[in-house]
């Protein structure tokens, strides 16, 4: 089975980190958010994935391709690169893989992380959407559904229709028919809000069609699409994966879970916790560190930092309350 996940936007709402990494690999609690949606369904599903089409940004280089190949070795699948040049619409992202849209595909776009005690049956639907309900369903697209079958689609419902959301996660059976529908609406111009081409009008040409779609609902569905979204998300999976800590480790520190401490991290004279994510390498040193994001490579010194995100090879010293500093920088604040 192929997986074909959409990633060519820059997460312009998580910036200043999205400056130098796609949003898709940036760490929630020492896993990239793309690796955390494919563990999911190694561990759900129950086919295996051979292949994975990344669809990228036109200016996305070797330093994003090479941990995605790594990422795909690790989990036992084929790493392959596709490019969408312009951003317009989901159903363009999907398109941009077309050669690759044949045989039982999944479609999983890269924004957020979803999980499910229980194992995901496909049976022999023709396609199988992944749903959440929600409080607001006005915020996304929506699919109406009696018992376990969908019978229709909404993006955006201005009045109550439903309240389960598709939370951008697809199944096909057939991936060639499937590829038809996509490109019936583009070619048909069938432009939604904001100029765009949606999935939802070649879900429901389907349906039409006489399709059998089932769904599939998930027991978590987190976004990490903005700052206070990805702090939040990486608080929730801190605590969800947290395992004990020896602070004999780290001379003179606290440790206060829950915490993720990535390899290599150096803790001195410190406080750190709770709901604190340091990637590897990083060094703390006469600090206090509360519900934050360290990247790795960083250094944290004479500071007190809380609900905020430290990027990569950073250094603060003597710095105060929140911050969100990008790959690279120095901030020192006499």
């Amino acid at each position: 089975m192929k997986l074909i996940i959409p990633m060519a936007g820059r997460g312009t709402r998580v910036r200043p980190h999205s400056h130098t990494v796609p949003k898709p690999l940036l760490p929630v609690a020492g896993t990239m958010i793309v690796e955390r949606i494919v563990e999911t369904f190694k561990r759900t599903l129950d086919k295996d994935i051979t292949e994975i089409v990344y669809i990228l940004g036109p200016d996305f280089g070797e330093d994003i391709k090479q941990p995605l190949r790594e990422m795909s070795e690790r989990h036992n699948a084929k790493a392959i690169f596709e490019v969408q040049a312009e951003a317009l619409g989901t159903a363009h992202a999907v398109a941009c893989a077309k050669e690759h849209l044949d045989g039982e595909v999944i479609i999983a776009f890269a924004d957020t992380i979803f999980d499910s005690e229980k194992p995901f049956e496909l049976g022999d639907a023709d396609s199988v959407i992944w749903l959440k309900q929600v409080d607001d369903p006005s915020r996304f697209g929506v699919a109406t559904h009696e018992g376990d079958t969908i019978t229709g689609f909404v993006e955006k419902p201005k009045e109550f229709i439903s309240d389960l959301a598709i939370i951008g996660v697809y199944y096909f059976k057939d991936g060639a028919y499937f590829k038809k529908q996509i490109e019936w609406v583009i070619d048909n111009d069938m432009k939604g809000p904001g100029g765009e081409y949606f999935l939802t009008d070649a879900l429901d040409k389907m349906i039409k069609d006489g399709k059998i779609f089932k769904t599939a609902t998930v027991d978590e569905w987190l976004d990490c699409g903005t700052l206070p979204a990805w702090l939040e998300t990486t608080g929730i999976i801190t605590e969800k994966e947290f395992e004990s800590v020896d602070e004999s480790k780290y001379p003179g520190s606290t440790i206060i879970p829950p915490v993720y401490i990535g390899e290599g991290v150096k803790i001195k004279n410190s406080t750190v916790g709770p709901k604190v994510s340091i990637e590897n390498d990083t060094v703390i040193k006469d600090s206090k560190v509360e519900n934050t994001i360290i990247r790795d490579h960083a250094e944290i010194e004479d500071s007190e930092i809380s609900g905020s995100t430290v990027g990569a090879f950073t250094h603060l010293k003597n710095v105060k309350g929140k911050v969100d500093v990008g790959d690279h920088s120095a901030l020192n604040i006499e």
